[in-house]
């Protein structure tokens, strides 16, 4: 069967790009356009596609705007095109919030090669497969619909009409001196959640690799700062280590580890050539299981891929903990599995479980 895509965007030249690229892929089917959108709303409720691309800045109604119709009428998985600007970053996020599950960059040279392409197609057939999950999380009675960021997100275990709850309660670990979380599609959300149930004076430093371009972290970083107990920043070179405070990598680049005395530093550093994800869960993993040793504790959240796996295999080979978030509460469950199905998952944890544990147990 295949996978129904509906097109979205005010610009002819880019829905007949984005359409080529999808309709490449023999998977995947382009059953309309939209150039607006109220049209996008209102193609949605007659096509019923399966996943959505959608534009930001549209005439009659912009792509928050039809989102939020979108998910209060016909739930479906959007993926947002956004511009890498620091008002398309802002722009992205409340798209983000009201319900859109991920985002590409909008520059056409950046939508055009091969692997872009392919990165375009592949994350819809990955959003294909949460649809149900969508559909479940917006139509839960008691939900607001059109915030999806933290009201959403948070019904999976609050609500028996939302996602059923699969949690493995971790034990109470000592030794511990930072937590690292790796995400990736659908983290934004998760990220908000979690850092929210972290208290203020929290006694570790938490450090966050959250796949981004390099436009977005530092906004990304403002929205978490603002809404968490605990100090949040985009992390910088030289930074200091320091309990209570959240450190969110950069987009662009690469976040390892160094001590100095009796501080531990962030290092940031150039991605090289060969390094897909930039930031890299696996490069900051491996940089912690050198440094810390046993004393780390590595959670792996949504997201596509398996980034983080060698580096989650590298930090259990030194005694360090790793928690896995579980499937029924993944936007996209590929970087969870892949460190579950290699055995190297500790504690398997609902989404909403992660914050308490990290207050309660570690």
């Amino acid at each position: 069967m295949t996978i129904k895509v509906l097109v979205v965007d005010d610009s002819n030249f880019f829905r007949k790009r984005v359409t080529e690229i999808l309709k490449s892929d023999k998977e995947l089917e382009v059953v309309g356009t939209a150039e607006n959108g109220l049209d996008a709303v209102q193609k949605t409720v007659k096509l019923k596609p399966d996943v959505i691309t959608m534009d930001i800045e549209m005439p009659v109604l912009d792509g928050i705007g039809a989102v939020r119709r979108i998910m209060a009428s016909k739930p479906t998985p959007i993926i947002m095109f956004s511009s890498l600007s620091y008002a398309g970053a802002e722009a992205t996020l409340e798209a983000l919030d009201a319900g859109a599950m991920d985002f590409l960059p909008k520059k056409f040279e950046d939508v055009s090669g091969y692997s872009s392409a392919h990165i375009l197609c592949a994350k819809v057939k990955a959003l294909a497969l949460r649809k149900d999950f969508l559909e479940r999380t917006f139509q839960a009675p008691h939900l607001s619909h059109g915030k999806m960021g933290l009201d959403a997100k948070s019904s999976i275990s609050g609500s028996r009409t939302a996602v059923k709850r699969v949690t493995h309660k971790a034990q109470s670990l000592n030794g511990i001196n930072i937590v690292i979380i790796g995400t990736s599609t659908g983290g934004p959300a998760a990220l908000q959640l979690i850092l929210q149930q972290i208290p203020e004076g929290y006694h570790l430093p938490l450090v966050l690799i959250q796949h981004m371009p390099a436009t977005f972290t530092y906004a990304f970083a403002q929205r978490l700062n603002q809404m968490a107990k605990i100090r949040v920043k985009e992390a910088e070179d030289n930074d200091i280590l320091e309990a209570g405070c959240a450190y969110l990598a950069p987009g662009g680049k690469q976040l390892e580890f160094l001590r100095m005395g009796s501080y531990f530093q962030i290092k940031i550093k150039e991605s090289k050539e060969n390094e897909i994800y930039r930031p890299s869960v696996d490069v900051t993993f491996s940089s912690a299981a050198e440094l810390f040793g046993s004393h780390v504790l590595g959670v792996v959240m949504t997201g596509m891929g398996s980034d983080g796996r060698e580096g989650a295999r590298l930090l259990k080979q030194h005694g360090s903990v790793i928690w896995a978030q579980n499937e029924a509460t993944c936007v996209v469950y590929g970087m969870p599995m892949s460190i579950i199905e290699a055995g190297l998952a500790d504690e398997i944890l609902a989404l909403p479980d992660i914050g308490p544990n990290l207050v309660e147990k570690v």
